[in-house]
């Protein structure tokens, strides 16, 4: 079964781990987009790495990770949150041409990446790091050693068609810690899974693979699924922050107002009578 997250942890040990599979849920944002193939390879693993450090931060909210750069790929952006929902969206130059096995250098040029964790409860937060690495999963251990977290690893894989990602991270040692030496050790063995292997085999066969040595704890895994937060009320209040003047100039100029999600496509249509209730109800 796909599209899951499967956590993991070694026994008397601070290393932990999860793995995150998508198929369907690759297909549900994807069938909504035209992207050429280097750009849905990309796109997956973003999407991958937003479900792996949601989980990985315990964050209970929304993460968004979003690559920004001056290349014919202008944006791209993954977003996740607590319940395993994710959505994502690229925004490219529409008269390039991309090879498929353009590289994220290849495609966003110079840039940076972002990563914005918007907490229920809490302060929002914003790191960025530069795109200096050669991919995605080098960029965030960037991300994770300069803001002084703890020691992460990221492997991502993807075809276009599925994505895969394993994450490992060392918690602080402890005086019941018996295996000093695993933290180097599990990263040595996990450096030898291929790309292929981790889009092809099942979790378990993936753990099997590269831990069967060792003591390995496995909880339920989760479900992930594609869901947009888009809503006719969200897109009301942004009319609302335009003002009515410039409200109306769209009615009148165009008889109505349309508005297109850009993750989804649902498309919401205001008439004036809309319009003019919404501003109306703003003033009582």
């Amino acid at each position: 079964m796909r599209d899951l997250r499967q956590r993991f942890y070694f026994a008397h040990s601070p290393v932990r781990g999860e793995i995150v599979q998508l198929t369907q849920t690759l297909d549900d944002i994807f069938k909504k987009h035209d992207y050429p193939l280097a750009i849905r390879t990309l796109l997956g693993e973003l999407l991958t790495a937003s479900v792996l450090l949601t989980a990985t931060l315990k964050l209970e909210g929304r993460l968004s990770l979003q690559a920004r750069g001056n290349g014919a790929l202008k944006m791209m952006m993954a977003e996740c949150n607590h319940h395993h929902e994710i959505r994502g969206i690229a925004q490219l130059d529409e008269h390039a041409t991309f090879t498929h096995d353009a590289s994220l250098k290849n495609c966003l040029g110079e840039g940076i990446l972002v990563i914005t964790l918007e907490p229920e409860h809490g302060q929002r937060y914003q790191g960025v790091v530069p795109l200096e690495g050669e991919t995605i999963s080098r960029c965030l251990e960037s991300y994770f050693s300069q803001s002084e977290q703890l020691p992460t690893r990221l492997w991502l894989a993807s075809d276009a068609t599925h994505a895969a990602g394993l994450l490992l991270q060392a918690l602080p040692q402890s005086q019941d810690d018996e295996d000093e030496d695993r933290w180097p050790r599990v990263v040595q063995l996990t450096q030898t899974l291929k790309s292929a292997e981790l889009l092809e085999l099942s979790t378990d066969e993936v753990l099997y693979r590269l831990y069967h040595e060792e003591s390995v704890t496995l909880p339920d895994a989760e479900k992930i699924s594609f869901a947009c937060t888009c809503s006719r009320e969200n897109t009301a209040n942004a009319l609302v922050s335009i003002g009515q003047a410039e409200c109306d100039d769209i009615i009148e100029e165009q008889g109505d107002i349309r508005l297109n999600c850009q993750f989804c496509h649902t498309e919401y249509v205001f008439t004036a009578r809309d319009v003019s209730l919404l501003f109306q109800r703003q003033v009582h």
